[in-house]
């Protein structure tokens, strides 16, 4: 009987960690885990990785870092690694594991060693710019603005337990130093040459989420419509299972795709005042997190 290749979460017991064991049952793996009382003990760790085919890391950056220097000491027996953190997301000798990005993306997932698991942010707002960017309608000095909602379920542990609790806030901005750690990721990987400014807010629900890219189109290249737009990113993801890209609605909920590992895309646009808004709705633990790794997973191990 051929043997299923071995998986390790370093960092299991976090909700990235829980959603990627939870979605792994859709795949031919052996998930190798941890006594949860060793669960943060050097040498088991150290151990758990040297029987790893593949090793996906969990972890705040800082811990990250240091899981992969670890796994480098093991030479020969070093596993591959899939990193969930923002730690290595710009970093040279790392493949972005956002397989949609562009034709050769998925190639370049199944074949690294290293690959950095995009941030749920991230994740819309790449895949509204980077088309329009490549396609030439929008310049990479464009000064892009980003709005962006997600459910409580992105912040971690302390503020789902505060929403959990205490039943609120309703909604509030965060972020607002512009030093949101997703904001290198998006300006390399979006092709942009402009930092863009970008705005996050938290909602009292669970999951879900929406980010949204506000555009005059007079300041587009080649006086492009609505219609221009939406056929790039048509164009771009055509025959991809996971992003779609749909007609204009008139309201969005960021709810609606809670529990999916889609992402949906749609250009809705105001021919009369010459404006269009770009949405991105996902589930910030779906296509955004989890869903997003067990993508990276099977391409990493050929499943």
């Amino acid at each position: 009987m051929t043997q299923h290749p071995v998986i390790f979460i370093d960092g299991e017991a976090g909700t990235t960690g829980l959603g990627i064991r939870d979605r792994l049952s859709a795949l031919p793996v052996t998930l190798h885990s941890i006594d949860p009382a060793y669960r943060k003990d050097p040498a088991a760790r150290k151990d758990a990785m040297a029987v790893a085919d593949l090793v996906v890391l969990c972890l705040p950056d800082a811990a990250s870092r240091d899981a992969v220097e670890m796994a480098d000491t093991l030479g020969a027996k070093a596993p591959r690694i899939l990193d969930a953190s923002t730690a290595f997301r710009t970093a040279p000798g790392w493949v972005y594991g956002f397989p949609e990005l562009s034709a050769a993306q998925t190639a370049a997932i199944a074949g690294a060693p290293r690959v950095s698991n995009p941030g749920c942010y991230p994740t819309g707002a790449i895949a509204l710019l980077r088309p329009l960017i490549e396609a030439g309608i929008m310049d990479a000095r464009y000064p892009v603005c980003i709005n962006a909602v997600s459910g409580y379920s992105g912040g971690g542990r302390t503020m789902i337990e505060a929403h959990e609790r205490d039943g609120g806030p309703a909604f509030e901005l965060y972020g607002l130093g512009l030093e949101h750690k997703h904001v290198p990721e998006i300006h390399l990987h979006a092709g942009l040459d402009r930092r863009p400014v970008f705005v996050p807010s938290v909602g009292h629900f669970a999951q879900g989420m929406i980010v949204s890219i506000p555009l005059h189109l007079d300041d587009l290249n080649g006086g492009v419509t609505g219609g221009d737009l939406h056929t790039a990113l048509t164009t771009r993801y055509a025959g991809q299972a996971n992003v779609h890209v749909l007609p204009h609605d008139a309201t969005l909920s960021a709810e609606a795709l809670a529990g999916s590992d889609k992402m949906e895309l749609r250009v809705h646009a105001s021919p009369h005042n010459r404006q269009a808004v770009l949405t991105a709705r996902l589930d910030n633990l779906g296509k955004g997190a989890s869903g997003a790794a067990l993508q990276n997973i099977a391409l990493m191990l050929g499943l």
